[in-house]
């Protein structure tokens, strides 16, 4: 090849989708969307696990979920139109009303039979709108559980979307092992030693966390689990009067892509050795500033995992050691949100667990 006629070759790591996906869609409660971008007398389209569901929010204000094609001539409702509380389809004006069922076409003549629109399960908790979705079709047989909120301000919101599995973002709480090497932390232990319970697991940290200019402080961490899409993560640094708390949901979209939103608020006390003026200073004027300082810093915190997500290779059975945190029974765990006709071997012998010191972990 002569010089300056070279081309680009490829080069880096394959991104996720190149590898052929070991899990495949779970099933359960599945964010498609922020409370607030649900907006009366709009559609909105989002992509769950290979289709387009639609939603729209009624005049009482509750929220609907339907499957996107007209059942008349398949037209993509998503393109329709909202008239009080009947959505429009885009074609023939085709109408459906708040339970699905075809009200009148667009030419005054009597809806055909069988042409009700398919309502899909949905919830609003904790400001996200959650459809629900099955394997075989069955109906919802748990709950999403609220999560407790932190202060009155209003909540900082963000979404991406990447390559990979979204497991990977759910079991990454339980990693402990990587928080030191991959995001800096001090030395991390188990403080409360992982539950799992159900539909949820929960699992208490100690770490140290060193914060610009202000030195290190030790950092608590509460860390929630409920389903395989949803993750409460609440941290305290004490000696600076900080807490956090912030839900990430996770919604696979395609056999290897997934969207992933983030709520967080943010409470400052400011330490307790401040003088009484100063104090409410911080927890009042300079709350906002310091709320969006510390937005931005979580927002950098949790992009340091994408390009390690959005480029492994799921390893089933994984090969633990001593310190990775209690990832065996979380898998073990997670084995209720999947087809048992479709799921390959996910979790190590219990030899291997009580090598990597998960023996204490309790799984019910």
């Amino acid at each position: 090849m002569r010089r300056g006629h070279t081309r680009a070759l490829t080069e880096g790591p394959s991104p996720a989708d190149a590898h052929e996906p070991v899990l495949p869609y779970p099933d359960g409660w599945f964010s498609v969307a922020f409370s607030s971008e649900v907006v009366r007398g709009t559609l909105l389209t989002r992509p769950l696990q290979g289709e387009d569901v639609v939603l729209y929010r009624l005049r009482s204000g509750e929220v609907r979920a339907v499957r996107p094609y007209c059942p008349h001539l398949g037209a993509h409702l998503g393109l329709g139109a909202l008239e009080g509380d009947e959505l429009l389809c885009p074609f023939h004006r085709f109408a459906f009303g708040p339970d699905g069922a075809c009200t009148r076409t667009g030419y005054g003549t009597p809806p055909p039979p069988s042409s009700d629109l398919t309502l899909l399960p949905v919830r609003e908790v904790d400001g996200a709108v959650f459809v629900w979705r099955h394997h075989d079709g069955r109906a919802p047989d748990w709950e999403p559980t609220p999560w407790h909120t932190l202060g009155t301000r209003a909540p900082r919101l963000a979404a991406w979307e990447m390559a990979g599995h979204s497991q990977d973002v759910v079991e990454n709480t339980v990693d402990i092992g990587h928080f030191t090497p991959l995001h800096g932390w001090g030395a991390s232990e188990v403080a409360e030693p992982a539950v799992f319970e159900g539909r949820s697991f929960r699992i208490s940290v100690r770490s140290e966390e060193r914060v610009p200019l202000l030195g290190a402080s030790p950092l608590e961490v509460t860390l929630e689990g409920n389903g395989i899409s949803r993750v409460h993560v609440c941290t305290a640094l004490p000696r600076f009067g900080v807490r956090t708390c912030a839900v990430y949901t996770t919604t696979m979209i395609a056999p290897a892509a997934f969207q992933l939103r983030q709520t967080s608020r943010f409470e400052v006390a400011g330490p307790a050795s401040l003088p009484a003026p100063l104090a409410r200073w911080v927890s009042g004027s300079a709350h906002r500033l310091l709320a969006g300082v510390m937005f931005r810093g979580n927002c950098a915190f949790v992009s340091q995992d994408f390009p390690v997500w959005s480029t492994k290779r799921y390893v089933s059975p994984p090969r633990l050691a001593r310190g990775d945190g209690p990832i065996g029974p979380f898998r073990h765990w997670a084995r209720q949100f999947y087809p048992p006709d479709r799921l390959r071997a996910q979790v190590p012998s219990s030899a291997a667990r009580r090598a990597a010191g998960e023996a204490e972990s309790r799984v019910t």
